[in-house]
């Protein structure tokens, strides 16, 4: 069976998010990093090159694949944030109103900037959507 493509690293969040440019995204990420650990209240670990994940845990679908995954996070791309924060099993319409100018994906949602969105709703939507994981899959602390 194939492993994620996703994996944990050894890579300290904090050394990645002096790496990331221009000054403002990375003063962004640090925020970011800021509120996505007070609200899960969980450290950060590195998945892969560039996602900064908050918790994890372990599905086992009916097909028989399985394993580990970050329960939320973000990445601070080069066009854009994506945020892991919808595990795609809820509908969070109520809170998307609110939270400001983005594009949403599958489980996750893009914005260009922090100043576009509302950083207590954002909270708002990392605390839901952990819930909801939390009920189907347990959730850990990394």
């Amino acid at each position: 069976m194939a492993q994620n493509k996703t994996q944990p690293t050894s890579i300290s969040v904090e050394e990645f998010l002096r790496t990331v440019t221009p000054e403002q995204k990375r003063a962004d990420a640090e925020t970011l990093d800021r509120l996505f650990r007070r609200v899960t209240g969980f450290n950060p670990v590195m998945w892969g090159p560039s996602i900064i994940g908050y918790g994890q845990y372990h599905y086992r679908y009916a097909s028989g694949r399985e394993g580990d995954f970050l329960a939320t996070g973000f990445s601070p791309r080069k066009a854009n944030f994506a945020a892991y924060i919808m595990p795609g099993y809820a509908d969070f319409g109520d809170i998307l109103e609110r939270i400001g100018k983005h594009k949403l994906g599958k489980s996750c949602f893009y914005f260009n900037k922090l100043a576009d969105i509302d950083a207590d709703v954002l909270g708002e939507l990392i605390r839901a959507g952990l819930d909801d994981l939390d009920q189907r899959w347990p959730v850990k602390p990394t």
